[in-house]
């Protein structure tokens, strides 16, 4: 790694030579200059972190590399070019609303006119108000006093309530807009004259919650039985402390739930991934190999980004040639179009994806056992450095690392799961954190069947409705 043109890594490793060559250095002192240089290579490796060589955001890396424009020319103007194919407002053949205008005949010159027609010209508005239904049930008594009352329709209980609409509109807001509390009870309050309160809010989130049941259990079985599910986990912040919403998806499917821990006690709890039979995609979390009824693919994302960093602070070629392997793999197969290599193409690559690592594993050897200054071994394993480890693991996760190769349903990243969780970091910045648990599983919940109903090619309005009035969307369960 290099720092203001200050190559740190060789500095440190000079110094680690000389530390476990010099006799004539005290135990204490020795230890203080192996906490000091172990206290610098951290430092200094965390100033080397980037956007492109590490998972860190890009929001965090405001000084990174930004690509350049695709249009230099300074001649043209800003917005559309001349002779560009554009998209324009097309009028509607059914105005909710028409307003004749007629000529004043006073203006017009003397003469007989008659009506030919009109020319016309739509405006698109928008209207905010609210609509209440009064709803009058008939009262019969008979002679006896007897009095008779139609009945109400189902769900009409009160002298005055919350309509369907109004309860899905205020979910969408705040769990598909992510819009807090007293912000979307401003908005009703202000714009469409409605009284909500933040109360209100969350009952409207509960019940969507509470109906949703059928679908947390339908979602499950859907991802246990696919041939394909991503995985992924992130941290969310609980009244200052730390759990990790997890969440299991594919195409059409979208499954989050949160949980004090990360690992595989989390993952068995939730009991998708334990029952999962087909191909595994994630980052190379170690708890996802625990599972072996599935086969394994993973992120190639993380790969470009982790041999970056290596190219970035060792300059080591073999990371610099498999980085460009992976890519031309993956160029390939787009400008080809092909959905998986054939044989001989695929077999191919592997030879070169071996030899790489062949080659890197000359390039930077296994580091050899330390001595004491008594010429005794130390004892315990032998300390791998980061790009060490990470040559080790695309070695050894070969099949797992290409298999996006050969399976034409197995993707290159990891991006449909990181894709659906991105979103929850946007609500934590602009919410900060989930006041209680509660919370965090209705923001799962409905946000999960929100992303499904997308997925389907269903609007997040139009399913809330669907879902207030107390059933699930056919299209749910038409596959």
């Amino acid at each position: 790694m290099k720092f203001d043109k200050v190559n740190i890594t060789e500095t440190l490793n000079s110094a680690k030579l000389l530390l476990e060559t010099e006799e004539n250095i005290s135990p204490a002192m020795r230890v203080m200059f192996q906490l000091l240089i172990t206290i610098i290579s951290l430092f200094a490796s965390r100033l080397s972190l980037t956007s492109k060589n590490s998972s860190k955001p890009p929001s965090m890396d405001p000084n990174r590399d930004k690509p350049p424009k695709v249009d230099k020319d300074p001649k043209k103007k800003p917005g559309g070019q001349l002779g560009r194919n554009g998209v324009n407002l097309q009028p509607v053949p059914d105005p909710d609303k028409i307003i004749p205008i007629n000529i004043d005949k006073r203006r017009l010159p003397r003469g007989d006119y008659h009506d030919v027609g009109f020319e016309k010209r739509q405006v698109i508005d928008i209207e905010i108000s609210r609509v209440i239904t009064e709803y009058r049930a008939q009262i019969l008594e008979d002679v006896n006093g007897i009095k008779f009352v139609a009945e109400f329709p189902i769900g009409i209980s009160r002298p005055i309530q919350y309509g369907q609409s109004v309860k899905a509109h205020a979910v969408y807001l705040s769990q598909f807009q992510l819009i807090p509390y007293e912000r979307v009870a401003d908005y009703f309050v202000n714009e469409v004259k409605i009284p909500v309160s933040v109360g209100s809010l969350f009952n409207f989130n509960k019940e969507a919650y509470d109906l949703l049941e059928a679908f947390d259990a339908l979602s499950k079985i859907k991802l246990m039985s696919s041939t394909l599910i991503h995985a992924d986990e992130t941290s969310i912040n609980l009244n200052g402390k730390k759990i990790w919403l997890h969440n299991a998806s594919n195409e059409l499917w979208t499954y989050f739930y949160p949980h004090e821990h990360r690992g595989s006690l989390a993952m068995n709890e939730i009991g998708i991934l334990s029952a999962f039979q087909g191909i595994l995609v994630h980052d190379h979390w170690k708890p996802c190999y625990t599972y072996t009824k599935c086969q394994h693919a993973l992120c190639n994302a993380h790969h470009i980004r982790e041999l970056q960093w290596v190219i970035d602070n060792a300059g080591y070629e073999w990371a610099k040639k498999l980085q460009d392997l992976l890519i031309e793999i993956n160029k390939s197969m787009k400008d080809n179009e092909t959905p998986a290599l054939k044989h001989d193409i695929a077999t191919a690559y592997r030879l070169r994806y071996r030899q790489i690592l062949y080659d890197g594993n000359d390039e930077m050897p296994t580091p050899e056992a330390i001595f004491n200054v008594d010429g005794k071994k130390k004892r315990g394993r032998v300390k791998k450095a980061k790009e060490r480890n990470l040559l080790e693991r695309l070695r050894d996760y070969e099949e797992d690392a290409l298999r996006f190769m050969t399976l034409d349903y197995v993707p290159f990243t990891n991006n449909r799961g990181e894709n659906d969780i991105r979103m929850t970091k946007v609500q934590q910045k602009i919410s900060g954190c989930f006041k209680s648990i509660d919370g965090a599983k209705i923001f799962c919940r409905v946000r999960s069947y929100l992303l499904t109903a997308q997925k389907h090619g269903l609007s997040p309005t139009d399913a809330l409705e669907s879902l207030f009035a107390g059933k699930l969307p056919d299209v749910f369960y038409a596959e």
